[in-house]
């Protein structure tokens, strides 16, 4: 597949990149690629349980993320093993890229989640990413990523994520 490519079906290998090192690295099946757009569902990757305090990510949990190549975020959502929403947990990253197979992602500090009911919306590690330096070294990228949050927190709270993610 190359970086603009319309196909569908097969694994990706999904790399999360965060300070220029590899931060997780895992398996997925590719759903859907319009180009723009880059659809993949895989089980929770991480080492046992991840408890934020407003969800809690455990085997058994299953992913579909969703990746834009012109956007400044990505929007996973999350189900339980029994396929219970629990959420969406939004990464604000570079725009990914796709390159045979291999969807590599750059985090930038800053999430979101948006509960499954739309009543908790949650901006996250804005501390992580003031700490990060990013203002500094890339004022247009932590522009863009301050823009991105800024702009999926409005979809959050309007529920925009359905047409988003239709």
């Amino acid at each position: 597949m190359s970086a603009n490519s319309a196909e569908t079906a097969g694994q990706v290998e999904v790399t999360l990149v965060k300070s220029g090192r590899t931060k997780i690295r895992y398996p997925a099946e590719l759903l859907h690629d319009d180009g723009t757009r880059v659809t993949v569902r895989a089980p929770w990757a991480g080492d046992g349980v991840r408890d934020f305090g407003f969800v809690r990510f455990e085997p058994g949990d299953v992913f579909t993320e969703y990746y834009w190549r012109d956007r400044w975020y990505a929007v996973k959502e999350v189900r339980d093993g029994r396929g219970a929403l629990k959420g969406w947990y939004c990464d604000i990253t570079r725009p990914a890229t796709l390159v045979g197979t291999e969807l590599v992602v750059e985090d930038l500090d800053l999430d979101l989640w948006r509960s499954a009911d739309g009543t908790a919306v949650l901006r996250l590690d804005e501390d992580e990413f003031a700490a990060s330096g990013l203002a500094a070294s890339d004022p247009r990228a932590a522009a863009a990523a301050e823009n991105a949050l800024d702009t999926l927190e409005l979809l959050a709270r309007e529920g925009g994520f359905e047409a988003l993610l239709a």
